[in-house]
Parts: C-alpha cells; structure tokens; sequence
C-alpha cells in the first residue's frame, strides 16, 4: 500500500513541475516575446528545451527542499501529497488570472502547511526556512531591479548613437541570447523544486537512505514535466510580464532577461530555493527605472507583490485542509479523495479560462487593464 501511494504522490509532482513549467514561462520569454525578438511558439519552444537540460546541471536546491525544510522523520506520504495539492491548487488560481505569483513558494507553502497540520510547527526547520527562503524572497526582486535599472542605463547609454531601428534590431539579437539564459536558470532552480519533494518522499518510504540525491529517473521525469508545461505556454502570465508592467523595448528586454538569469544561477549554487518569478518581476519593473521616460504600471506590480505575500500562507492553509481531510477519511482513501478534489478544481479553472481565452495569437495586444485583451470590435455592415 505504500509503494501504491508512492506512486500517486510521484504523480502528483509531476503534475505540480507541470503547473510550474506554464506558470513560469513568461519569466524567461515574456520580454522577447513582447519586443518581438521571438515568435511565442518559438519561444516557449526554445524555453522548454533549455529547462530540461537546465535540469541536470545542479541538485543543490533539490537538496534543500528534500530534506532542508522538514523533519523527514515526522513526515509521512499522504503529508506530502496534501502539500503538493495545496501547492497545485493555489499555481492554478493565480495562473487563471494571470497573476505571476511563485510555484517554488506554493510548493514549499503547501507542504509546510501539511506539514504542521499533521506534526506541529517542531517539524520545520524554520532557520533553514528563513534564511534560504524567505530572505531570498524579499531580497531577490531588488537585488534583481537595480542590476537591471543599471544595465538598462548602460545599454541605452552605449547605444545612443544608433539609430532606433539598429538598435531594436541589435538587441532584439541579444535577447535571443539572454532569455536563453534564463530558460536555463529557470531549469536549475524550478525543476529540483519537484526533484526535492520527490526526493522527500522516497525518504520518507524508506526507498532511498536519509540525505540521498535525486535519482536519475526522478531528475529526468522532473525536466521532462517542466519542458511540457513550458512548451504549452503559460500565455496569460506571459501577457501579464510582457505587457503589464513596463512597455517593454529591446535594450530594457536584454538588460531584464541577463539580470535574471544572473541572479537565478547565483542562487542556485547555494543552494536558494529562489522564486524566478520574483526574479524576473524585480527584472522587469528595473528597466522601468532605468529607461528614461519609460512608465511602470505601479497597480499591476502592486497586484503581483500583494499575491507574493499571500503565496506561502495560503498554499499552506490549502495544504494543511487537504491533510486534515485525508486524515480524518482514512489513509490511502483519503488521499484518492483529495486528488479527486484536485482534478475537479483543476478541470473547473480550465473551464473558466476559456470564457477570455489568450493565447500566442493575442498575447501581444495592447494592454487594457486586465489580462484579456479587449474583444475585437466586429465590422460594420456594408
């Protein structure tokens, strides 16, 4: 029975490093696809291909999530699939509205959230939280704008003899580069995310010893789920970076996708369970500052930094309900009955998506106010 759970536990990260693959797309392709330096199906093509092989050239971040955050002694299965689900649950809301809110803090909400419901708070690791956690939260989306405000400066300060066309033209060549980059970041830190907890519940079945590394097999389904949720685009929070925030040129894209990718890799060999997401925000809203003239849309960010604040504690919240449900119906029914929960909520979300669809052919339109682009206005009659 517990090989069986296991497997639905294994499943459903899967499913997570999915959600997280459309959710964080437009980290990396949100600005080349708004200056047009990418088609969008090229870009969350090339996005997808370079998570996976991002995948495999760093287990530090995987480490910290498998067994850096909590008492893997205290925790069982079912304790880790009501954290993915609350994680999942919360990715799939804030994507419906098209808000770039954090995978890696739903995940690591969701499963400390379980986590307490189902031991106590004595189950954290909670200096570990903070200090690879939460103060790479608050630090990451400043350190991120001001290496972004000041590279855009630079570029613009260098190019400023070209004319506009060259220098869109030049840049937008760049750009190829840098989001390349950050497709690669995003694939060391967000895929070992889904590795750890995998990793976690391994341990905790007892099918690998305490402290091992992520399987072979794990580390290559965990790319494989993030390039497939990458390839299949996450439009509207691309639509929500790269129109929402700043109206962004090829000079400020360059200087947001190389300040990301730098901040991502850092992170990534220490070991920071780092929010891309926070990341390439702070990215983006720094070009804003560092481009003169240029006008950063306050209410859209103020929407974003207000659903970074609530990620951790609601995803936590939704974990600790889906515990406290599995436990009070059994087991492995209660388990089945909660990921039962999760795919109606699931299937309820895709459904109401589609009322104001965006895709790669409206992702670029002018921006209203709200993630779907206004409705065409029909022809008149001849």
């Amino acid at each position: 029975m517990n090989d069986f759970l296991l497997v639905l536990v294994v499943i459903t990260a899967l499913c997570f490093d999915f959600t997280n693959g459309f959710h964080d797309t437009g980290n990396a392709m949100a600005t080349s696809i708004a200056t047009q330096a990418l088609s969008p199906r090229v870009a969350v093509a090339l996005s997808g291909v370079l998570n996976l092989v991002g995948a495999f050239l760093s287990l530090s971040v995987a480490a910290t999530i498998a067994s850096g955050l909590v008492d893997t002694n205290l925790v069982t299965l079912p304790v880790v699939a009501a954290g993915l689900v609350g994680g999942i649950i919360w990715n799939l809301l804030t994507w419906l509205f098209g808000i770039p809110s954090s995978s890696s803090h739903a995940l690591i909400g969701g499963v400390i959230g379980s986590t307490i419901a189902a031991a106590g708070g004595h189950a954290i690791q909670w200096h570990d939280l903070v200090s690879k956690v939460i103060i790479p939260a608050g630090l990451s989306p400043i350190i991120a704008a001001l290496i972004a405000a000041t590279g855009t400066w630079l570029l613009y300060r260098i190019s400023r003899s070209l004319t506009e066309r060259a220098r869109g033209r030049g840049f937008r060549i760049g750009q190829i580069g840098s989001a390349s980059m950050v497709s690669l970041a995003h694939g060391t830190n967000d895929a070992q995310k889904t590795m750890g907890v995998i990793t976690l519940a391994l341990i905790v079945n007892g099918t690998v010893p305490k402290n091992a590394t992520a399987p072979f097999w794990v580390i290559l389904s965990c790319g494989l789920a993030i390039s497939l949720g990458t390839y299949l685009g996450g439009w509207r929070v691309i639509r929500t970076l790269g129109k929402g925030l700043v109206e962004i040129q090829a000079p400020q894209g360059m200087a947001a996708e190389s300040a990301s990718a730098a901040v991502i890799l850092l992170s990534s060999g220490f070991g920071y369970s780092l929010s891309t997401t926070h990341v390439a925000t702070g990215s983006i809203v720094g070009t804003g500052l560092g481009k003169r003239g240029a006008d950063v849309r306050w209410n859209t960010a103020g929407r974003m930094a207000t659903a970074w604040l609530f990620t951790l504690p609601c995803a936590g919240l939704m974990g600790a309900g889906a515990e406290f449900l599995a436990r009070a119906i059994g087991r492995t029914p209660g388990v089945i009955v909660v990921l039962a929960i999760l795919a109606a909520v699931a299937g309820a979300v895709y459904w109401r998506s589609r009322a104001n669809k965006v895709d790669h052919n409206n992702v670029n339109d002018e921006w209203t106010g709200s993630v779907a682009p206004a409705e065409p206005e029909p022809a008149a009659a001849a």
